[in-house]
């Protein structure tokens, strides 16, 4: 009885620290806040383009060694509606779209089987700047894809090809396995793009530029794509 009296007694303050340890990391994360020192946006600066504003910001995020700046978050959508997101990177930009690449056996991929309306946030946090942009999401032709797979290390050509991206995982052991066949089997060639690997393009239907500033005081300034197609409308938006 005394060691079940003891042992209830420890489970008691056990669950009582880290309660308390809970709470106090609750009160912190509610009063964490991060002033913005942002430059004002100068709309006579910006371009009719949104694609070459993009482009502009880009350019500052690379200049002050922003890390990653073109890891973007990407949410997508299932045919019900259910979202989903998760950080991929940028692999190029145009007047077509925004294009990255995937597995498309993966969640992401299925959702956009399912639903071809896709959203990416970039948040370049040393300049205070946010950039969101959605529209339609098509696959590139096999031979963009091909291409991309061939600039790619061998190490990451091994890795698309060993693994099934979302799929549940038995354990590490496994997937290394599957990476060692890959490589044997590919010794003394090029390691071959998978067919469930590719590349997606995202076409804007709108894309914001989020600046900030004081006080929450943001600037928000937001391109949609005008019905017809050609061109785009620039409009403010309240922070």
């Amino acid at each position: 009885m005394q060691f079940k009296h003891n042992l209830l007694t420890g489970v008691y303050l056990f669950c009582r620290k880290i309660t308390s340890i809970m709470n106090t990391i609750r009160r912190m994360t509610s009063m964490l806040r991060n002033e913005y020192h942002g430059e004002g946006l100068n709309l006579a600066d910006f371009s009719h383009d949104p694609v070459e504003q993009f482009g502009r910001w880009m350019e500052d995020a690379l200049s002050m060694k922003v890390r990653e700046p073109n890891a973007v978050h990407l949410a997508t959508a299932d045919a019900s509606g259910r979202p989903s997101g998760r950080i991929v990177l940028l692999r190029d930009f145009s007047l077509k779209g925004f294009t990255f690449f995937t597995s498309y056996g993966s969640r992401k991929g299925e959702e956009m089987k399912q639903n071809s309306h896709a959203a990416m946030t970039f948040f370049w946090s040393e300049l205070y700047r946010q950039v969101r942009l959605g529209g339609k999401v098509t696959k590139l032709p096999s031979e963009e894809s091909d291409a991309y797979f061939r600039s790619r290390p061998r190490e990451s050509q091994i890795s698309a090809a060993a693994s099934h991206q979302s799929r549940f995982l038995e354990s590490r052991e496994l997937l290394e396995k599957a990476a060692a066949e890959v490589d044997e089997r590919f010794r003394d060639q090029p390691v071959p793009r998978p067919e469930n690997w590719g590349g997606y393009c995202l076409s804007p239907e709108y894309i914001e530029f989020w600046q900030g500033r004081e006080h929450r005081l943001h600037d928000r300034l937001i391109y949609t794509r005008n019905s017809d197609g050609a061109g785009w409308t620039i409009r403010l938006l309240y922070p």
